[in-house]
């Protein structure tokens, strides 16, 4: 809670961008109370667009992939040390025209942008492009967890579906199956049944970087029965034989 009555503003920029993408321009006539979560309008420079994959323009409100309108603004990134070809691949030829911004969000009706998670991270439950990190906040919502990873596992019917690697808080006396039922409830009830998350495991720990960054491909890769290497950036490779387990115990990989 702001006790202070001052207004936080986000904004938004990566390394390649050398300066924010979006941002809250009060000279520009932008308001001190923008929409909740957004990170801000587009700075001047910046033709941001948010499209599907099909390379449409999303509607309002609705979950797409973050781009910019070539040629970007003075001060970006024009190329990859000695390495041309990769930049080129990595960065624009996905949507010719554009630099990929690798980032997914949405637009709101006034024009405000919100970055939800890496493309890497949207997951395709049935048709419906999901966030990750929306799901992981739903369940952070939850009293009895700490911290949450979510991850799209194979599915024969819907092509993927949800799947919650959760911490429990230390000292709580719930079951681990009452646990698993409130995360659940939680999901259900913040994002919708439309996200069709029903399964979840709790783990003493996360895989995390020496950056505090969860290790997401591997988690998916375990729950799919996928090979994968532990990354050499893991603060700790000591916490995948209880992962292991518990996926397993679970049914991950399904038979």
């Amino acid at each position: 809670m702001n006790t202070f009555n001052f207004p936080v503003l986000d904004n938004w920029w990566q390394a390649e961008t050398g300066w924010a993408i979006t941002s809250t321009n009060i000279g520009l006539g932008n308001r001190t109370n923008p929409p909740q979560g957004v990170t801000g309008m587009p700075v001047p420079g910046w033709n941001v667009k948010v499209i599907r994959q099909d390379g449409s323009k999303t509607d309002p409100m609705e979950l797409g992939q973050i781009v910019v309108k070539l040629p970007l603004p003075p001060g970006s990134f024009s190329t990859l040390w000695k390495n041309e070809e990769k930049f080129e691949e990595t960065y624009f030829k996905c949507i010719p025209g554009y630099y990929n911004t690798m980032d997914s969000g949405y637009r709101c009706e006034e024009g405000y942008i919100s970055v939800l998670t890496r493309t890497d991270d949207v997951i395709n439950v049935a048709g419906h492009r999901l966030s990750t990190g929306a799901l992981e906040e739903a369940i952070l919502e939850s009293e009895d967890v700490v911290e949450a990873a979510v991850v799209g596992v194979p599915d024969d019917l819907k092509g993927q579906i949800p799947l919650g690697v959760c911490v429990m808080k230390h000292g709580v006396k719930k079951s681990e199956e009452e646990v698993i039922q409130g995360v659940v409830n939680k999901v259900r009830q913040l994002i919708g049944p439309v996200a069709s998350f029903k399964q979840a495991v709790i783990v003493p720990r996360l895989p995390k970087t020496r950056a505090g960054k969860t290790a997401r491909n591997t988690l998916a890769a375990i729950a799919a029965g996928k090979p994968y290497k532990i990354p050499v950036t893991i603060e700790d490779a000591t916490v995948y034989p209880a992962i292991h387990k518990a996926l397993t115990d679970a049914g991950f990989p399904p038979k």
